[in-house]
């Protein structure tokens, strides 16, 4: 048996010592978002796809030096965006299951298109002092919110709607519609969650609410989808709009957290009177457990909030499941949109 040393000893030797490489490479991180962009700008991957993935025949293919292609195809690799072969005449290259079903151009689930959005300078030039943002709780300038018309929410509704295209379709799973439904699309953007909905209820009719310049993206993947027969535009803000009333479903997708919590109870208490009795209101959201800190990805979403919104959050889901409740939503439940980051909350008028 040990002795109490011992134990003390084994304890200290288990516990993991102080590493510098979090640090840097947090410091760095920039150069990863850089990479991604050049990649998909440069068309690479779909080059790759393309060939057999040496860095001759990829240089030749995206007209770019071989150190340049060498370079970033090895960066892209520590990624875990490519593998690497070295067991034949000349290093080759090739595509990850992540890389070829979103990163090349054939494939139907290309997202390199969101890097429109993602890596717009509005968003990343936002972050460049930060620390005046954390000292005044939020964006310097009523310019530099998102909770406004802006030319960047068109980039948005085209970039992020091959992403959303598999969470819309399991969200609309989740509602109990009767035939000739009526269903309002709060903030449509790309109008997926209410052409998932059309899709799966034929005769269902949706309303599309968004800023006038963003509908006429809904308005196109409503005609691409052979729903445009069921679907109109009501454009406007969310918050000042009427909305009218006899909706059988409400659809919420990813705007409550631009919000503080008083906007969104009255929002919420807004949608509710929208609704005919027994109507449902769908949300969609980032929402991170109780501890704010997990799981990382809706957690970490609590600083683009900062940053780009005057009182928004990434908002637990206990506290999205309260909200409902105090505008008086019943038989409040989620759903986990897996594998995407994002839940699913549906409340009962």
């Amino acid at each position: 048996m040990n002795t109490l040393e011992q134990q003390l000893e084994l304890e200290v030797s288990t516990q993991p010592r102080p590493s510098s490489p979090r640090f840097i490479e947090t410091m760095q991180a920039y150069q990863r978002t850089a990479a991604m962009k050049a990649a998909i700008e440069l068309d690479l991957f779909t080059a790759i796809g393309k060939t057999s993935g040496t860095v001759a025949e990829i240089s030749q293919h995206i007209k770019a030096s071989e150190r340049g292609v060498r370079a970033l195809c090895d960066f892209l690799v520590v990624m875990g965006f490519l593998s690497k072969y070295l067991d034949e005449s000349e290093p080759r290259y090739s595509l990850t299951p992540d890389s070829a079903t979103f990163l090349d151009k054939a494939s139907p689930n290309y997202v390199g298109i969101a890097t429109r959005f993602l890596g717009s300078p509005f968003l990343t030039d936002a972050f460049r002092d930060l620390a005046a943002i954390v000292r005044a709780g939020g964006p310097l300038t009523r310019e530099r919110s998102l909770d406004h018309e802006l030319p960047l929410w068109v980039d948005f509704a085209w970039g992020m709607a091959p992403i959303m295209y598999p969470v819309s379709e399991q969200a609309a799973n989740l509602l109990r519609l009767g035939p000739e439904a009526k269903i309002l699309d709060i903030t449509a953007s790309h109008g997926l969650f209410g052409i998932a909905v059309a899709k799966q209820n034929p005769t269902a009719y949706i309303v599309a609410l968004d800023f006038p310049s963003v509908l006429a993206v809904a308005k196109e993947n409503a005609e691409r989808f052979g729903v445009s027969d069921r679907y109109s535009l009501l454009p406007g803000d969310a918050l000042t709009i009427p909305f009218g009333n006899d909706f059988d479903a409400i659809l919420v997708p990813n705007i409550l957290h631009q919000w503080d919590r008083p906007t969104i109870e009255t929002f919420l208490k807004k949608v509710h009177a929208s609704l005919k009795p027994g109507g449902q209101v769908l949300i969609i959201e980032f929402a991170p457990n109780d501890d704010r800190v997990s799981p990382p990805m809706p957690a970490s979403f609590v600083l683009n909030m900062l940053v780009n919104t005057t009182g928004g959050d990434a908002y637990p889901l206990s506290e999205l499941m309260q909200m409902l409740r105090n505008g008086a939503f019943v038989a409040v439940e989620s759903h986990s949109l897996l594998p995407s980051p994002q839940t699913a909350i549906v409340g009962i008028k």
